[in-house]
């Protein structure tokens, strides 16, 4: 158990690449007002997000939320600083979506950082080269940062973050082509700290462009079954490296994956999987959102779908990302629905949230249209610990089993 006693102590900021600025004006630019008063998203413009909400209702969600704080699915963080030459995370970024003052403000407990490439960055060596990289880029942005983040690696480790007032971060998800096709990377990964992983684009789990992705234009869930449109699904060595992925306690991340590979995942993973960035394609459609009937299927393999907080994939308001949720649940179940922020991922976000201190706003508006507060406690944080919980279960069992895969991919596939 993490020492609950942990010396606070006074950073001036952490960025790896030089020295703190001396102007003083540039830190006092950074946030209008202190840490602890965060400017509300929209000042001076009516707050439509809001209206007719009783205070009383967001004292309510606040207090939610400080008991069963946000436990976040996706945040892009980690590429934003990559291109930073400085930065501050205790001070607070204005350029940024998340940092520890809106983390706070937000009452997010945890949150899954993204080690995912631009689009059209190079595959082979040079995908390895650069996940490694952002991994060592999250771990030195969390050691510098000690009084407000932890890296938390199990279910263990991200109840003591959230015991301590920290926020806990796990690496992931991580592109499938950062494997370089070998399971001996994935375990290197795996021992540095990646803990979800994508399994789209490669050779071995189908294609996740076009209409091939999950909740593809036509509605209909993308390819189908046979393969058709969006590649093959699973091959074996894709398959493989899912059995692997299971034995080691690295989480499966379907979205954006081809329909045939989700649902072989569905049927072949010990552990449970994730839609890390997935809405309601019946209520908006987009590539990476669920159609009805796979969204029943997840809720029966007890799986979890992170609705994310885009304009693009869930609409344009606070109420758009709350009816997502209200269909997710309805379909899949209380247990099967969560949150993915999507901050600092370059993408719009819906009015009334723009940032992560936003996320009581959220849970309010869930509170005034009838969800129970321990249906607002599984979405925040617990169906997140469960689905880590589970993946720790899964893994000990399997090394109980067998031993490390030494399979290569032009044994199985070739």
């Amino acid at each position: 158990m993490a020492d609950l006693q942990d010396e606070l102590h006074h950073t001036t900021g952490f960025g790896g690449f030089g020295e703190a600025p001396a102007d003083p004006e540039r830190r006092a630019a950074r946030l209008p007002q202190d840490a602890g008063e965060l400017p509300e998203e929209g000042a001076g413009e009516p707050r439509h997000e809001d209206a007719g909400r009783s205070g009383d209702t967001l004292e309510r969600a606040r207090a939610l939320l400080a008991a069963h704080p946000v436990a976040d699915g996706h945040n892009g963080l980690p590429r934003v600083l990559r291109n930073l030459p400085w930065y501050d995370l205790e001070l607070g970024e204005s350029a940024l979506g998340t940092d520890l003052p809106r983390l706070r403000a937000g009452h997010v407990g945890a949150q899954f950082w993204s080690l995912h490439l631009p689009p059209g960055s190079p595959g082979g060596e040079r995908a390895v080269d650069a996940t490694l990289e952002l991994l060592d880029l999250v771990r030195r942005v969390v050691g510098g940062h000690p009084e407000g983040l932890r890296l938390a690696l199990d279910a263990g480790q991200l109840a003591d973050a959230r015991h301590c007032g920290r926020t806990a971060v796990v690496p992931g998800p991580a592109a499938a082509a950062a494997l370089g096709d070998s399971l001996g990377i994935l375990r290197s990964l795996h021992a540095l700290g990646l803990r979800l992983l994508t399994l789209s684009r490669t050779s071995w789990a189908g294609d996740a462009e076009g209409t091939g992705a999950v909740g593809g234009a036509d509605g209909t869930g993308g390819a189908d079954d046979r393969g058709g449109a969006g590649g093959p699904g699973l091959t074996r060595f894709g398959e493989e490296v899912l059995r692997e992925m299971n034995r080691l306690g690295v989480l499966a991340d379907l979205s954006g994956a081809t329909g045939a590979t989700a649902r072989r995942c569905l049927a072949l993973s010990k552990a449970p999987v994730v839609f890390s960035r997935s809405a309601a394609h019946a209520l908006r459609p987009h590539p990476a959102n669920l159609p009805d009937d796979l969204l029943t299927e997840l809720g029966t393999a007890h799986g979890l779908c992170l609705v994310p907080l885009t304009a693009e994939q869930t609409g344009p308001s606070l109420r758009d990302v709350a009816d997502h949720l209200d269909h997710v649940r309805r379909l899949a179940g209380a247990h099967c629905v969560g949150l993915s922020g999507s901050y600092d991922t370059g993408t719009a976000h819906p009015r009334g949230l723009a940032d992560t201190s936003r996320y009581p706003h959220l849970v309010a508006e869930l509170l005034d249209r009838g969800w129970t507060e321990a249906d607002v406690a599984l979405l925040t944080w617990g169906n997140v610990q469960r689905v880590v919980r589970c993946a720790d279960f899964t893994a000990r069992a399997a090394q109980q089993r067998r031993g490390p895969s030494t399979a290569r991919i032009e044994d199985l596939d070739g």
